[in-house]
């Protein structure tokens, strides 16, 4: 009996992609293991002829032999599927099979076993906290109390799930291992226990306070200290102040995570601050002062040269936000915009109109020039043309 060709075996084009070969092999697997298919010989020898196709195809070098000479390439010594030549790769598709079945009890979710860490005993899961906070409070530091529900471990059995007088015992089905083993033809798949389900203990007697998982959920009321300099986004970690681990397990831990008010003045860079003021014409002409508030709750005088223009930024040295585990400060920037008057009386508008009347390029410097430079720039457009 010829051999399928391996492509139409595992359902994909010549043309396919590691990704899209992985994919359809793992459904097939998963379709056509003997564990899903008891007692079903077809579905074996579909299940052997798919791991076959898959040890040749998902190697770029076999691969290539195949696509080139077809099975004759694994004939005559050539290297069969799982002989000789072959290396690691048999192993490395056995991780495969077990990546797909057993993901779970391979990405760190088998419990402990005996003589190492108690049986049984699962670490509680992390826990997160969202705690708002202003621009002030970051800048000084604060100790914040915090109410957090959350799994504790029971204080009628201590943690371990059984009822007073009673304790777990030894799971016999796995002998306290937490996994078996099964022989499927040529193979020894291990699974979890379904008995104990991976915990090696059973408990015969749960407690009647937390049903047996040996926690219960309470609120609890921490402190949680706040350093000064935080940056939004921050992520303050509270060891052991997690979910409780069930069965009398290590607890997870709880992570803050910082969010900054958004200031009503104030907009934060890094350990400076920044802000607009606006200032009247008069004080951007003739000069003058003003006041801003600053984190540290006092006020700052700004001085303003005469001719100040829109724009112009001033900086106070040590006045921006407290650096993060350190007693070095940013600086505060104050940006001035010159606030166009409104609302004008008959008088000032009179006013306004002598002093334009009466202005020169020497008052408007900026706007002198521009227009200067507008009218050359046209004028040379014009000699050009008549030229």
């Amino acid at each position: 009996m010829s051999k399928r060709d391996y492509y139409e075996v595992l359902g994909v084009a010549r043309t396919c992609t590691e990704v899209e070969l992985k994919g359809s092999f793992r459904k097939l697997a998963m379709r056509w293991h003997p564990d899903k298919n008891p007692g079903d010989a077809q579905a074996e020898v579909q299940f052997k002829e798919i791991n076959e196709a898959y040890q040749v195809l998902s190697d770029g070098q076999k691969r290539a032999a195949y696509d080139r000479f077809g099975h004759a390439a694994f004939q005559n010594g050539g290297g069969a599927p799982g002989g000789p030549g072959f290396g690691n790769e048999f192993g490395d598709f056995m991780s495969d099979i077990f990546d797909t079945f057993f993901g779970d009890a391979r990405n760190g979710q088998r419990t402990g076993r005996p003589g190492g860490g108690g049986a049984g005993r699962e670490r509680g899961s992390d826990m997160r906290y969202n705690l708002e906070i202003t621009l002030e409070e970051a800048y000084e530091g604060k100790s914040a109390s915090i109410t957090v529900p959350t799994s504790i471990s029971c204080e009628v059995c201590s943690g371990s799930g059984a009822k007073a007088g009673s304790k777990p015992r030894t799971c016999p089905t796995c002998g306290g291992a937490g996994r078996v083993r099964a022989a499927q033809g040529f193979f020894a798949i291990e699974r979890t226990c379904p008995n104990c389900h991976g915990r090696g203990e059973v408990i015969d007697d749960p407690c009647p306070a937390c049903g047996g998982a040996g926690r219960t959920v309470r609120e609890r009321t921490l402190t949680v200290n706040v350093p000064a300099g935080v940056e939004d986004g921050t992520r303050i970690r509270l060891a052991g102040e997690g979910e409780a681990g069930l069965r009398g397990g290590p607890a997870g831990d709880l992570y803050i995570f910082l969010s900054i008010k958004p200031h009503p003045f104030f907009q934060r860079d890094g350990a400076d601050i920044y802000c607009q003021v606006p200032i009247s014409l008069v004080t951007a002409a003739l000069g003058g002062e003003f006041t801003v508030p600053t984190l540290d709750g006092q006020d700052a005088r700004v001085k303003v040269p005469e001719g100040t223009s829109t724009g112009k930024q001033f900086r106070l040295r040590a006045k921006g936000m407290t650096v993060l585990r350190s007693r070095d400060l940013g600086d505060l920037y104050i940006q001035v915009s010159v606030e166009t008057p409104q609302n004008l009386t008959r008088r000032q508008r009179e006013l306004l109109m002598e002093f334009d009347r009466e202005s020169s390029g020497d008052t408007h410097p900026e706007s002198s020039g521009f227009f200067t430079r507008v009218r050359e720039f046209f004028d040379g457009i014009s000699g050009s043309t008549r030229a």
